[in-house]
């Protein structure tokens, strides 16, 4: 997967990423104004498979999953932070988001293409190969998500059982 980056800070939280003020219009409504606080232009102009980069306590607050499933719904390919709120770290997985914890995500920059292997456990500029390291993620969490979060990838595995 490989998008361009949207590069935020630290103690990026829920409220910043699914808005408490638009909650009753629905995802449709919430998903505009995703991360409008820190970036007026981030839900207008994110593309499907971009990445999003933050800093420590990524996902910080409450433990509302539309924070997670307002990324998915944008396309977000994957979230890479320095850490994650526990909360929001579980949501992202379990709605098929790839949310990698690189301490180097400082070093990665604003709108540069970036390639994400989590498999790998890296990140990769396809430009220059800088090599960002992330921690390793389970391989069954890798799968869950690839299969596009949880109930997706239980679905899978019944349906597979029954042949």
């Amino acid at each position: 997967m490989t998008g361009r980056v949207w590069l935020f800070g630290d103690d990026i939280d829920t409220d910043m990423l699914a808005p408490g003020l638009y909650m009753r219009g629905g995802m449709d409504e919430l998903i505009k104004h995703c991360l409008e606080a820190a970036d007026p232009d981030f839900a207008k102009n994110v593309r499907p498979g971009d990445v999003v980069v933050g800093g420590r306590n990524f996902g910080i607050g409450s433990s509302r999953e539309q924070a997670a499933q307002a990324l998915v719904m944008l396309g977000v390919s994957a979230v890479l932070a320095v850490s994650f709120a526990g909360i929001f770290y579980r949501n992202a997985l379990n709605l098929g988001l790839m949310a990698l914890v690189c301490p180097q995500a400082k070093s990665i920059r604003q709108g540069q293409a970036l390639t994400v292997e989590p498999e790998n456990a890296r990140a990769i500029d396809p430009t220059t190969n800088e090599s960002f390291a992330c921690e390793p993620l389970p391989a069954h969490l890798i799968a869950m998500v690839r299969a596009g979060g949880l109930l997706a990838h239980l679905e899978q595995r019944l349906k597979a059982s029954h042949l």
